[in-house]
């Protein structure tokens, strides 16, 4: 119905320049919204107010040539002027019907549109550092991003998701590291583990995998590890240079291919781990993308290279830079070390780089909340390399806190003592877990009630919704137990019958679903779906409590039937949209 306005107000418009009482060639956004209060109306636009300005006319003049200009049209029975120059549009209750007909004509099609016109947009999300099991926060991103890419299917996009693996740079050293001390404990040395070394049981458990793979051969003393070794933070020093330079140890101690052998297997176990505990969660990849791989195939220093010949890089301190400032950065960034390594920077810009080359449409990156400052500087970096910045769009997702009745949960990836994914899915449920990570705008802040999350009431938004389409479903049993036949062909040929006002209301409901739709997916908010989808629950348990659905009317049955019917397709929908089920039976 709202492309259907917006097309008679383009044909009125066309019809103004064309008889010259509008400039020739304006093109003005037609912004259609519902109307809140049905005294005005079902929709309002405020096209004569946007070009009252550009036209020095007064609004409400241009509101009414603009309404005489306006093709006549079976679905609108009336037009007014509201305001200062509001048109408001007031719908044909016949064609408010139509929406019970579209969406069981086109099940679970009904409000997909093609307004990505099959361009193909990458997006970016999770891609946690491979060096432990996915905690809560992480939980927060796949969801968002998980959902953010199925809504954008549903609006006519190609989306191609990707997990970014971290498999190079320092803190896959440390891990292995770390890793390689706790099969040295199992041999029964005696170790003061790093205070900046990966602690949790998981590397224990890597540590038993080396053991069977490699049995003793990798196992040095204590002494000779840790033989002028600097301090420790604890001792008095320095906690990076004491990693590194057990990191250094260790590959002085273990040949090539055995601390390679430390490496992969930590890499690989816990990258399974993960690629399992998504899967679990619903949240699938088209492509798991390896850092490594942009270090090995020359990526970065092609990438490089651009830069300096477009100017943008110098050398100082021995180390070269890039001209970030140049582009609106606080600060010029290094790309290449002193000891001629690129920066996790350099390799990020050379990952950018090969994903435009691609041809994608707009890169898509769900990034957390500690990468605010990260922004400004890629997005310089892409425009010196000869792109459109706003290629790159960036969704910040803000992080969960975890409540355990009122006591908050602290977290540390290091130390370990953090809760999983999997322990979170564990206690409320994979579906009430994406469920509720999705409700708020991603760059809030949320708390994660365990205990609202976990039960059965109407105070948990997602059990409201579910119980919704199981009662709908009930209805349909109801009915098969009165021996009667739902006869949706009789139904559509009454929907005429639908005149009560819970019934008038919960078809208004329905027929916003394509516009959240496409609201949701192009503003990247599911959050708004979530929140639709509760109003569809409401107008639907009044509608329920208040009108009998199996009455003995054949054509009245059948007509509150198909709106019943309609109302649980939309309610399947969306919830399949945000990663959850419609159960029939609660």
């Amino acid at each position: 119905m709202k492309s259907q306005i917006e097309q008679l107000l383009k044909t009125a418009l066309s019809q103004l320049q064309q008889q010259g009482a509008l400039p020739a060639g304006m093109d003005t956004p037609l912004q259609i919204e519902r109307t809140r209060d049905k005294q005005y109306g079902d929709f309002a636009c405020n096209i004569a107010m946007m070009l009252a300005k550009p036209t020095q006319r007064k609004p409400r003049e241009l509101a009414e040539q603009i309404i005489a200009q306006l093709p006549a049209s079976d679905l609108i029975i009336k037009t007014e002027i509201a305001g200062p120059g509001f048109i408001n549009f007031f719908l044909n209750q016949a064609t408010k019907y139509q929406v019970i007909t579209d969406i069981l004509t086109t099940g679970k099609q009904y409000g997909h549109s093609q307004l990505g016109a099959g361009k193909t947009l990458h997006i970016e999300f999770v891609s946690s550092n491979p060096t432990g099991p996915l905690h809560v926060g992480h939980g927060r991103s796949a969801a968002y991003g998980a959902t953010v890419a199925d809504l954008l299917e549903t609006v006519g996009y190609k989306v191609h998701r990707e997990y970014y693996v971290n498999d190079g740079g320092r803190q896959m050293d440390i891990l292995a590291t770390s890793v390689w001390l706790r099969y040295l404990q199992i041999y029964g040395e005696s170790i003061d583990f790093p205070s900046n070394g990966y602690k949790g049981e998981y590397i224990s458990a890597i540590g038993e995998q080396i053991k069977k793979t490699a049995g003793a051969r990798l196992h040095k003393t204590a002494a000779e590890v840790f033989k002028d070794i600097p301090a420790d933070e604890p001792q008095g020093g320095d906690k990076e240079i004491h990693i590194d330079a057990l990191i250094a140890r260790a590959k002085q101690l273990l040949t090539t291919s055995d601390y390679q052998l430390v490496f992969n297997t930590a890499l690989e176990t816990i990258l399974a781990d993960i690629r399992a505990d998504l899967a679990e969660f619903g949240v699938h990849y088209q492509d798991w993308f390896s850092e490594r791989s942009l270090l090995n195939n020359g990526a970065v220093e092609r990438t490089i290279a651009k830069l300096k010949a477009n100017g943008y890089l110098y050398e100082k301190d021995g180390a070269c830079w890039f001209r970030a400032t140049d582009f609106g950065d606080d600060k010029d960034r290094v790309v290449l070390r002193e000891n001629g390594q690129p920066t996790y920077f350099a390799v990020d810009i050379a990952h950018y780089q090969f994903n435009l080359e691609r041809g994608f449409y707009k890169l898509i990156n769900v990034l957390g909340a500690d990468h605010h400052g990260y922004v400004t500087r890629v997005r310089a970096a892409i425009q010196a390399l000869g792109y459109n910045p706003d290629l790159f769009i960036t969704l910040i997702v803000q992080f969960a806190t975890l409540y355990r009745g009122k006591e908050r949960v602290q977290m540390s990836t290091r130390s370990g003592s953090f809760v999983t994914l999997r322990e979170l899915r564990g206690e409320v449920g994979t579906e009430a877990a994406r469920f509720f990570y999705i409700l708020r705008k991603c760059e809030q802040h949320m708390d994660f009630d365990l205990e609202l999350a976990k039960s059965q009431s109407n105070e948990n938004p997602l059990y409201y919704l579910q119980y919704a389409h199981a009662r709908i479903c009930s209805v349909f049993r109801q009915l098969n137990e009165k021996k009667w036949l739902w006869d949706s062909s009789l139904g559509l040929a009454h929907l005429a019958e639908l005149t009560q006002a819970h019934e008038l209301d919960l078809i208004a409901e329905l027929a916003r679903y394509p516009e959240v739709l496409s609201t949701a997916a192009t503003h990247y908010e599911p959050h708004m779906l979530a929140h639709y989808l509760r109003e569809v629950a409401n107008a639907f348990h009044a509608y329920y409590n208040a009108v009998p659905f199996l009455v003995e009317s054949v054509t009245v049955r059948n007509a509150r039937l198909n709106l019943i019917a309609a109302t649980r397709q939309v309610l399947a929908n969306g919830l399949e949209l945000l990663g959850v089920s419609a159960p029939e039976v609660m």
